[in-house]
């Protein structure tokens, strides 16, 4: 079965912004949807560079735990969080979406241990889920004036042939920051996976594919200049 690629994604925006196929969000933005895209994330970058020194930050940052966007850079380093963070926290800088407190950390039941645990004892297994979404988000996605539902609702992993694979489902998904920086997330949990596995399992577990699955991906009216 072929699975549509990222270069099939750019050619899709690049066909949609020449149709001035566009739709107006809340802000009255122009924005291009790709509503239920199912992809292969074969590529870092939609449209776009990666920028390493963030992505590398914020890779440390969930790492950490913290909830708080000015550990992003670590505290005292006079660069501001991203505008995008700023955004989703309340006046104290206080967020949902640390990705790694949401895998790692107690309240959130350890699930990255969970996966771990399920895929050594049974590598067939189909229960290798960490649930990023929560029923809860309804309430807390604007606690204290934040502005933060969580964008990731789950990553599967699968053991097929010594590869781990993973299927990466999001609520949704800017093209040109969200996908970029999700991505290098899901490549380090991936190969951190996989290498743990590799251990506990006592043979080698190859880091494999992800397969991009969003409910609404997007570009912003201010990208459409990266959309070539």
């Amino acid at each position: 079965m072929y699975l549509p690629s990222v270069t099939d994604i750019r050619k899709f925006f690049v066909g949609e912004l020449n149709d001035e196929a566009f739709t107006i969000d809340k802000t009255g933005q122009k924005t291009i949807e790709l509503i239920g895209a199912n992809f292969m994330a074969d590529e870092p970058v939609i449209f776009g560079e990666v920028n390493q020194y963030y992505v590398d930050a914020e890779i440390t940052w969930y790492e950490n735990q913290s909830t708080n966007i000015h550990d992003i850079y670590g505290r005292g380093n006079q660069q501001p969080p991203p505008k995008a963070w700023q955004y989703a926290a309340n006046e104290h800088g206080e967020i949902n979406s640390n990705y790694g407190y949401l895998i790692y950390h107690p309240r959130f039941y350890q699930q990255y241990d969970q996966v771990l645990d399920e895929l050594s004892a049974r590598p067939d297994s189909r229960r290798g889920t960490m649930i990023y979404n929560r029923p809860s988000i309804w309430k807390e996605f604007n606690d204290n004036d934040k502005n933060d539902f969580i964008c990731t609702n789950a990553v599967s992993y699968y053991i097929r042939d010594n590869r781990l694979d993973c299927v990466v489902q999001m609520r949704s998904n800017d093209v040109v920051f969200g996908y970029k920086n999700d991505y290098a997330w899901q490549q380090f949990v991936l190969k951190k996976l996989a290498n743990d596995l590799s251990f506990t399992r006592g043979e080698e577990i190859e880091s494999g594919y992800i397969h991009w699955q969003v409910q609404n991906l997007h570009v912003y009216e201010r990208h459409f200049k990266l959309v070539k």
